[in-house]
């Protein structure tokens, strides 16, 4: 089986405008992204200007990944 080359060099990850001011340069471009590291996923706040990371959340497992069980509400088992 034959798969095309992809057309973009980077997958996209969605990024999430925050109604906040970077406290290190004041900036108003501030988003929310999920990051991958060698602690697992986080979810992450950062000023897109400088990168000050106003805050970091552990995330999912497996990140972008959603498992139908995970969608299942704990009562309806």
């Amino acid at each position: 089986m034959h798969y095309p080359r992809p057309a973009q060099h980077v997958v996209p990850s969605p990024k999430e405008p925050v109604d906040a001011a970077c406290p290190a340069c004041a900036s108003q471009d501030v988003k929310r992204y999920p990051v991958q590291s060698e602690g697992g996923w986080f979810e992450v706040v950062r000023c897109q200007s400088c990168l000050h990371q106003l805050e970091r959340v552990k995330w999912r497992l497996y990140g972008p990944i959603e498992f139908l069980s995970d969608q299942i509400e704990s009562g309806a088992r």
